[in-house]
């Protein structure tokens, strides 16, 4: 049920930018944005009054509490991530959901790397200031994202006709 609220709401935003793009990447971008907005939200919320901006003793280390606010909100916004990409906009798949949930992971991995090794080279070798650096690396890390997702995470397997 509240797959088809989202579609529904998606079918009418999307009406303006029909002729423009195509309707996969429209749900991969508007999926996408909604679950970064819930991402900052729930890390804001986390980091201000869960934590309450305190460091977090674990008894073997302490870890800030920027840090820990992250390593809580992260999976929450993991899997909120894959079942908009599973359900909303990558819905054609026909992989099992145990390997497009380790596919997803491996992705996500690869963008946080990908996110550090651009921040790095952009910054300090090429000594873009950090701002654009961080727009430069999020549009390259969007796009890296949406072709792994398309055509490695929620592939369509094709059936041998064999069988």
């Amino acid at each position: 049920m509240l797959q088809k609220i989202i579609i529904a709401i998606l079918d009418w935003f999307y009406r303006p930018f029909k002729g423009y793009l195509p309707r996969q990447t429209f749900n991969y971008a508007a999926c996408g944005g909604g679950n970064t907005v819930f991402d900052i939200l729930l890390y804001f919320i986390t980091y201000n009054f869960v934590l309450n901006k305190h460091i977090v003793h674990t008894g073997i280390i302490a870890i800030s509490p920027h840090i820990a606010a992250f390593i809580f909100v992260f999976p929450i916004t993991f899997l909120t991530g894959f079942l908009l990409s599973k359900y909303i906009t990558f819905t054609e798949s026909n992989l099992r959901g145990r390997v497009q949930l380790f596919r997803y992971g491996l992705t996500v991995l690869g963008s946080i790397v990908l996110n550090y090794i651009l921040l790095k080279v952009f910054v300090e070798l090429l000594a873009v200031k950090p701002i654009l650096a961080k727009v430069l690396t999020t549009v390259i890390v969007v796009g890296y994202s949406y072709v792994c997702q398309k055509y490695f995470t929620f592939k369509i397997k094709i059936q041998d006709k064999a069988s």
